[in-house]
């Protein structure tokens, strides 16, 4: 995986940094694990705007991604890497020994005819899946359960990972890209490696258009705003507009927002880094 600088050809390619996708092996996706994907252009039921700045983009079709890896035992045969619009990582089509087909997001390192297992008795070898209590300490890791057999939710992004730190009951600790330590029981399951895709973070886009393609609309800035519209708007000339707060009067830049009583709070160590 790698970046290319485009030459400065037209405005729009001046300050383009685009990825080369040399790791993508296999262009159309396969039919039986493809869905519509409905598009809400941040409209609620009624018709009206409820999320700003959303609409528009290019039409896509959803890749169902199996984030559960629940069979155990069955190896699985990496058949190519393939380019999803809908997430910023690469994923993996495995044929499993029973004929099975699925998606899995593909971690760093993984190659066209490796095979993969999950469940007890895995080796912790990059893309297999295990129970973290089977994981040993300091192996990096993604797509990290939260609770038991629902699937990966953490750690899913084109480049993170996670690191396994201790193990002390039922519980592990995780170190997460974040930089929170936070505890998972030990009967959920991560996947070894990095998640794929890594140079995701040098690409630049080079023109407001492309954010249109990805269904982005311009953002306006409180400050440019009128005072009835937001906190920040409004006075005379380039005014800074005061403390930074949301439209809705909330602070922002070092103001807590977690609930003080979330049920979660009892599971983070140590929260993550300002």
């Amino acid at each position: 995986m790698a970046v290319r600088k485009l030459k400065p050809i037209t405005p729009g390619q001046r300050k383009k940094v685009a990825n080369t996708f040399e790791d993508i092996t296999a262009s159309k996706p396969v039919k039986s694990l493809v869905k519509g994907i409905h598009k809400s252009g941040g409209r609620n039921n009624t018709g009206k705007m409820t999320m700003r700045y959303l609409g528009g983009g290019h039409k896509r079709k959803y890749r169902v991604i199996d984030f559960v890896r629940d069979k155990d035992g069955i190896p699985g045969k990496v058949d190519s890497i393939q380019y999803d619009p809908n997430r910023t990582s690469r994923i993996a089509l495995l044929v499993y020994a029973d004929g099975e087909k699925r998606y899995i997001l593909a971690p760093n390192g993984l190659k066209v005819g490796q095979t993969l297992l999950s469940g007890k008795g895995s080796s912790p070898e990059i893309g297999n899946t295990l129970y973290l209590a089977d994981i040993p300490l300091g192996t990096v890791v993604h797509n990290i359960e939260l609770q038991p057999k629902r699937g990966g939710v953490m750690v899913r992004s084109a480049g993170a990972y996670a690191q396994l730190v201790s193990r002390e009951g039922k519980y592990v600790t995780i170190k997460l890209p974040s930089g929170e330590i936070r505890k998972v029981l030990v009967q959920c399951k991560a996947t070894i490696g990095s998640v794929s895709n890594s140079d995701h973070a040098l690409e630049r886009s080079g023109k407001a258009g492309r954010s249109r393609w990805l269904g982005r609309r311009p953002r306006v800035r409180g400050v440019a705003m009128n005072p009835v519209d937001h906190p920040m708007g409004g006075g005379e000339g380039r005014s800074s507009g005061g403390h930074p707060r949301s439209r809705t009067g909330l602070l922002a830049k070092g103001y807590k927002t977690r609930y003080k009583k979330k049920f979660s709070n009892k599971y983070i160590v140590e929260r993550r880094k300002k």
